[in-house]
Parts: C-alpha cells; structure tokens; sequence
C-alpha cells in the first residue's frame, strides 16, 4: 500500500473535504498524510474576490508543492480549479457530487422573498450577486469573505440580514441546519463545479492516479466537464457572473446556463441536451455569445 501526501488549504471546510478523501484512501490500506498550504486566496480577505483576479488564487501554491513533490495529490473544490489545468497537473479524480445550489442562510427570515426593503445580504460572488439583484433590486448586496465559519459569525453577530454560501460546504460541515431556503436553480444558477471535489496529481504519476481511480464518480465528471466546457468557451473564471448547472437524466445530460450584468439588470439564460458533455458545454456557450454575453463579459473584466 501507499503513502500518500495530500495537500490542502487551511480552512475548516478544506480540512473536512481533504480528512473525507484520507479516511476513503486509508479505507483501502493507505498511509495518509495531510500537509497545510496556504494560497493567494487565503492570504487577501480584505478585498472582494472578483477584484482581486489572481488566476488559480486557490490553487497556485498547491500546485507548486506537487510540483517539488511535496505533496502528491491535492484536494480542491472544483469550482475554484480553473477550467484549464495548469502544465503538469491533472484531475485524476471528480467525486460523487454533494446539492451543487446556494443556501440561504439567516436567522430572521424564512427565504429571499421574505427579507424586508433595503435588507443587507452578504456574499463575495459576483454570479450570486447578480441573480439576487435581479430577484430583489431594492436589496444591499455587501461584501463577505473567509470561511464558513467566519461567515456565520457575521451574520450571527447581526452584521448581515442574511448570507448566501454553497449548500454542499454547509452539508459537510454538519451546518445544514443553519439552511433556511436551498435556492431552486432556477432562480440562482450555481457556479460551474459547485458541490464536487477536484484531485488534483501530477501528469505521469500513473501509481496515484490507480490509487485514486475508485473516487472518479462517472455522472460527477460528465456534468461538471460540461459545466466548465462551457466556462471556457465564456472565457470567464470561478469569479465572473457565470452560472451552470449540468445534470444526468437517463444517460442525456441537460445544462442550464446563465450570463448576468452584475447588477442583475440582464441576465441571458439559455439550456440543451446531449450525451457530449464538452460538446455541449461549447454549443450552450456559443448560444451564449451570440445572444450578447460577449458585451456583458467584456464590460465585467473592463
């Protein structure tokens, strides 16, 4: 059996999902090992993270420590991987998808419609920000950054009227009962890859890549491939207005997808069927750009 070094970032939420995957690899016999790295991501939490633009900002100096063979794979949630894997790595693995929709979270109020005028909602994401403009204009959307529990705190302490996190993280930190709505998808379209977990190896390491082959979860990876097929053929990253949602039905994947002016004044929605997740993904996305996500991109990364 093998000993294996698992890299992952320091948040409590990156801790469960890098411990879950150990516990499944020592299942198997394995020696795990679990090493703290602290990226770009975790170092900015003063600055909204659509302003920040580091490409790969959770991911950087993990992949630097598989690359000195520090670490020998890395546990990441998929929506912060970007859709183009860097020289040299490979995602050896997409697990079984967790509920890839945003939560509601607050301790007044039922669900969005229930908020009052003017209510103070917080979340870093421009794609949440966007849709939650869109359904409620008179809402203040403000800035929220760092973990889920320190997101919590916040609200706890009355800063917020409510937050809007990632169903999945809430679940696997055994926090579903904070949930007070799971927004339907379509109202809030998720973030490409949202609830799936991404490992991460180097190209060539054939020996841990067989290791990690019973994690591969098929529908997981044919839905999020499609997802992120399309983020691409967007050109856009984990922190543009971009939503997609793929999901296997008798074998067909169906993909839901939207672009949205961060004001939430237009949003495009467009939506297909096929049994090519990457195919799809690009036929959705260029539907997309025909009907004006290309001015409404440009005018985000202007």
């Amino acid at each position: 059996m093998a000993q294996l070094r698992i890299g992952s970032r320091g948040s409590q939420l990156a801790l469960w999902q890098a411990n879950h995957i150990a516990a499944l690899l020592r299942e198997r016999g394995h020696g795990v090992e679990i090493e703290i790295i602290r990226t770009t991501g975790d170092k900015i939490t003063d600055v909204a993270l659509a302003q920040v633009g580091a490409k790969g900002m959770f991911t950087k100096e993990i992949e630097e420590a598989l690359a000195e063979n520090r670490v020998d794979l890395a546990v990441h949630s998929l929506k912060d991987l970007p859709t183009e894997s860097a020289p040299g790595f490979d995602i050896a693995a997409i697990t079984q998808r967790q509920d890839a929709r945003d939560a509601f979270c607050s301790r007044r109020y039922e669900s969005i419609d229930h908020l009052p005028d003017g209510a103070r909602v917080g979340t870093s994401s421009m794609r949440r920000h966007a849709q939650l403009k869109a359904l409620r204009p008179d809402l203040e959307i403000h800035p929220l950054r760092g973990n889920v529990d320190t997101r919590l705190r916040k609200l706890e302490a009355g800063e917020y009227d409510a937050v809007i996190l990632a169903a999945a993280g809430l679940h696997r930190l055994g926090m579903a009962d904070l949930i007070r709505q799971i927004i339907p998808a379509d109202l809030m379209c998720p973030a490409a890859g949202q609830g799936a977990l991404g490992i991460e190896i180097r190209t060539g390491d054939t020996m841990t890549a067989q290791h990690l082959e019973f994690l591969d979860d098929l529908a997981a990876r044919a839905a999020t491939t499609c997802e992120r097929a399309l983020l691409t053929k967007l050109g856009g990253g984990c922190q543009v207005p971009i939503g997609a949602l793929a999901e296997m039905h008798d074998g067909e994947l169906h993909l839901d997808a939207i672009v949205a002016r961060p004001d939430g004044t237009r949003i495009l929605r467009e939506s297909g069927d096929g049994f090519d997740p990457v195919h799809l993904g690009e036929t959705v996305g260029e539907t997309l750009l025909e009907r004006g996500a290309d001015e409404i991109l440009e005018e985000v990364y202007g």
